[in-house]
């Protein structure tokens, strides 16, 4: 429900001026940046996916690299939460952001 959302927090469905698939990226990229601030994260998230830190900034302009970022966070509860407790972002709205990305159905979307 939209009065449960934080204010000012984005939406990967309807933002204003963004497709979701833009704004799907928009939560990966930002969770990206979330994870590259502790270098103890992004190490963990770059062994578990190969990625070298010189081949980051050419992966991270894939959209399969954006939504293997947000599986990453969703794999983790804490690291989801705490994502969540220093962004805009709720929990579900990283959830459906990675549906968007890995093309799957949300499941709210689901009748």
């Amino acid at each position: 429900m939209a009065r449960d959302r934080k204010p000012g927090a984005a939406h990967p469905k309807g933002k204003a001026g963004l497709s979701q698939t833009d704004a799907a990226e928009s939560v990966a990229i930002q969770a990206l940046g979330f994870l590259a601030g502790d270098p103890e994260r992004l190490g963990l998230f770059l062994s578990l996916t190969g990625v070298g830190p010189e081949s980051l900034r050419t992966a991270a302009a894939t959209p399969e690299f954006l939504s293997a970022v947000l599986d990453h966070m969703i794999s983790d509860d804490t690291l989801l939460l705490d994502f969540a407790a220093a962004s805009s972002f709720r929990p579900e709205d990283v959830v459906r952001a990675q549906a968007v990305l890995g093309h799957r159905p949300w499941e709210r979307d689901i009748p």
